[in-house]
């Protein structure tokens, strides 16, 4: 019987990182507080989190996948204590595409956010980083058109995604969102392809979500944010 409330903490929402809100303004050590699996960014928009088992790392740009500090900080991240209640084999070769498809029929419902683990053997995986933005901010889409990206064939790790409802298109991305890092830790970022053919799935359907503003940064505050394009934009720079 479950005994907890399965529960996403966002700090920010990808609205916000989308017009170029990149300056951190939590940390890790707090954002570690209310989760111990996720995905955001960094500073600056410096790269992609991938935390799992409670420790966080950073994919740079370099291809560099570096264990993350207390004091470093987030502009957008989000997170929950994984508790699956639905898991299944994927046994035979499956595409992005394919295993996204198959992970819709297998959620409980489309209306709420789920958490997503994929945990195996990849054949081929490609990902990216964003590199390091300085200001003035561009928007994110002007920065994930200039990005490092990365192939990597026959290795063994894990995917994060979270499934957002349509509905909330905008605080996240509706759809999936995911990131990857290999087992050895040496490479990841945020997922743009990949084909796995040997891994468990396990779906944790979420309950309720905390939306964490950063109410003492002056700057996020008073910032005029213009959200036009949002929706076409988010499809091109996420994916």
């Amino acid at each position: 019987m479950q005994m907890t409330e399965n529960v996403l903490y966002q700090h920010q929402t990808l609205g916000d990182l989308m017009a170029g809100v990149f300056e951190g303004t939590l940390t890790f050590e707090e954002l570690l507080k209310h989760g111990d699996m996720g995905i955001g960014t960094f500073d600056d928009f410096e790269g992609e989190l991938i935390l799992l088992d409670g420790v966080a790392y950073q994919a740079r740009e370099d291809g560099a996948i570096l264990p993350v500090s207390p004091e470093q900080t987030t502009p957008h991240a989000a997170v929950t204590f994984f508790n699956p209640d639905r898991e299944y084999q994927i046994n035979q070769p499956m595409t992005l595409k394919k295993v996204r498809s198959d992970i819709v029929k297998r959620v409980r419902s489309k209306n709420v956010f789920s958490v997503v683990k994929i945990t195996g053997h990849f054949e081929y995986i490609h990902t990216r980083a964003v590199p390091k933005q300085q200001k003035p901010y561009p928007r994110l889409i002007e920065a994930t058109r200039v990005q490092p990206e990365f192939e990597k064939y026959d290795l063994d790790g894990t995917a994060i995604g979270i499934f957002t409802p349509e509905l909330f298109d905008g605080v996240a991305k509706g759809g999936f969102h995911c990131h990857f890092i290999s087992d050895d830790r040496t490479f990841g970022g945020h997922i743009l392809d990949y084909i796995v053919d040997g891994a468990k799935c396990e779906i944790q359907t979420i309950e309720s979500i905390v939306q964490h503003f950063a109410v003492h940064d002056d700057e996020f505050l008073d910032k005029d944010i213009h959200y036009h394009n949002l929706a076409a934009e988010m499809e091109e720079a996420e994916g």
